[in-house]
């Protein structure tokens, strides 16, 4: 792709004749796609890495333009993204994921038992759709792509329309890299729409098999449904809304109430509030410690400064769902930023209210996207524990909290690991670190599926299902589950785990 001519921003959405035909080369590459070796697939992985990596400042000026995030966000969300994509090349080829099993025959039992070897396979073109907030790392060459190629699948890419100059021009580098490495160009597309019509005319077509979506409850939501109603239903990998809850126990909270609302101002104003994991409630029990920690919190918030948020639309939401809640008879304003905002500045404000009014009030639950926050009062550890479990699924929950604060609140604790994905103790939940380790969904509904992750190479296994083959020749077997382990991978023979030859 040529850097130095500008990228024309005024996209027409797909026609349903434009998506038929991306889809159908998919399918096509596909079968051709899923036959390559795990290391092909890594190779391609890397050659995308490499050309992001060296991709011109106008990738990042352009991301700047798009957005409204500054450009060391932006360089160091390009650098995860690359980490991402070589991270994951690198999980493909050693193969743990394929979850390899061999149970080798016994034909002396009675009655015999057969060869049976087991591994996961691709399930066929991917369709991803690009997050707002993030227009490297969950975007066009993302962790969802990352992670469907590593699992064999084609993707389709549908840019996000709040940037998408900067999401055609990474579907260039893409593209290059499938050159390069002489492979069917229709084992990525890019397509653009920001009508719900091209997002249903793609989860809906008879040749997508999966889907990936970071973004908001009601997009997600859609796209689920519409996945579930088709004639042969697919799975969609949706991370959606997330309060993110924060407990403030009260051991801890004597301790460290002021260190405590130091390092949540921050959280909660990180990149205006527009993170997923944005801790948007806390609670603790009502006393002298918990109103130390909002008078300080509060304190904070004041001197912290509105920022622009990514576009219009998001800024518009912010304000109107900020107002819906602090116009609830039960909510009470606490601090809010004293710089005056610029249009489509997010103001950072912190509310407060009882644990009786958030039990009883489902408009408390909802996500404010933004750099806002609402600390809960309850009566006593006995209304804490009932919070905890009135609290839909999240991404995350924290704990703040001394190792006797979790010897005595034991039931509380249990309450909080059943409604999240990552369990948090006595720090902050923005920061999601690219590791295997790492759990990046929930109970529904701050995902579809919380079985799965969408940060971590064991994201690899949602495009994936597993398949036996039960008495084949050697010969024939695919090479991840030969004798001879010509790949060299970890597999589980007879129970055993081993890289060992049979």
């Amino acid at each position: 792709m040529a850097f130095t001519q500008k990228v024309i921003s005024m996209y027409k959405d797909a026609t349903v004749a434009e998506i038929n035909e991306v889809m159908e080369k998919a399918w096509k590459a596909f079968h051709l796609y899923r036959k390559l070796s795990i290391r092909q697939r890594a190779a391609l992985m890397r050659a995308i890495a490499t050309g992001l990596d060296q991709s011109p400042d106008a990738l990042i000026q352009t991301a700047m333009q798009e957005t409204n995030l500054p450009e060391a966000r932006l360089r160091n969300e390009k650098a995860r993204t690359v980490f991402q994509l070589n991270s994951y090349a690198d999980a493909c080829e050693r193969g743990e994921w394929l979850e390899a099993r061999i149970d080798t025959a016994n034909p002396d039992r009675n009655p015999p038992k057969p060869d049976i070897r087991k591994m996961l396979v691709p399930l066929g073109p991917v369709v991803v759709f690009g997050a707002s907030n993030f227009p490297f790392a969950y975007s066009t060459a993302g962790g969802d792509t990352a992670c469907a190629l590593a699992a064999g699948c084609p993707v389709i890419v549908k840019a996000h329309p709040a940037h998408p100059d900067t999401s055609e021009i990474v579907a260039g580098i893409i593209h290059e890299a499938v050159k390069q490495q002489q492979l069917p160009e229709a084992i990525f597309a890019h397509v653009h729409g920001a009508s719900f019509e091209v997002g249903k005319a793609l989860v809906t077509h008879p040749y997508t098999k999966a889907v990936g979506f970071t973004g908001s409850y009601l997009g997600g939501k859609a796209l689920f449904d519409w996945a579930n109603q088709r004639k042969e239903p697919i799975p969609v990998f949706a991370e959606m809304g997330s309060i993110n809850p924060v407990w403030l126990l009260p051991g801890k909270l004597q301790q460290s109430a002021t260190d405590i609302a130091k390092m949540y101002a921050g959280s909660i104003t990180l990149g205006v509030g527009q993170f997923c994991t944005n801790p948007g409630l806390i609670i603790g029990v009502e006393g002298e410690p918990l109103q130390q920690f909002i008078t300080a919190l509060g304190n904070e918030i004041r001197q912290i400064a509105p920022g622009t948020m990514l576009h219009p639309g998001i800024a518009k939401a912010y304000e109107e769902k900020k107002s819906t809640a602090l116009g609830q008879q039960e909510v009470s304003t606490v601090a809010k930023s004293a710089t005056a905002p610029a249009a489509n500045q997010g103001v950072p404000v912190i509310a407060s209210a009882t644990g009786k009014a958030f039990l009883n009030n489902p408009v408390l639950h909802q996500e404010v996207f933004g750099p806002y926050s609402l600390v809960i009062r309850c009566a006593d550890a006995a209304e804490m524990l009932q919070v905890a479990e009135k609290i839909e699924g999240q991404l995350t929950a924290t704990l703040m909290a001394t190792e006797q604060d979790m010897l005595d609140n034991d039931d509380l604790v249990e309450a909080v690991k059943n409604i999240c994905g990552r369990f948090i103790l006595n720090s902050v939940p923005t920061g999601v670190e690219v590791c295997l380790a790492m759990q990046h969904g929930g109970p529904f509904p701050a995902s579809t599926d919380g079985r799965f992750t969408s940060v971590g190479a064991d994201g690899i296994k949602r495009f994936a299902r597993p398949v036996s083959f039960q008495g084949w020749p050697d010969s024939l077997l695919p090479a991840e589950l030969k004798n001879g382990n010509p790949l060299g991978i970890w597999r589980t023979v007879n129970n055993e785990v081993t890289k060992n030859t049979l």
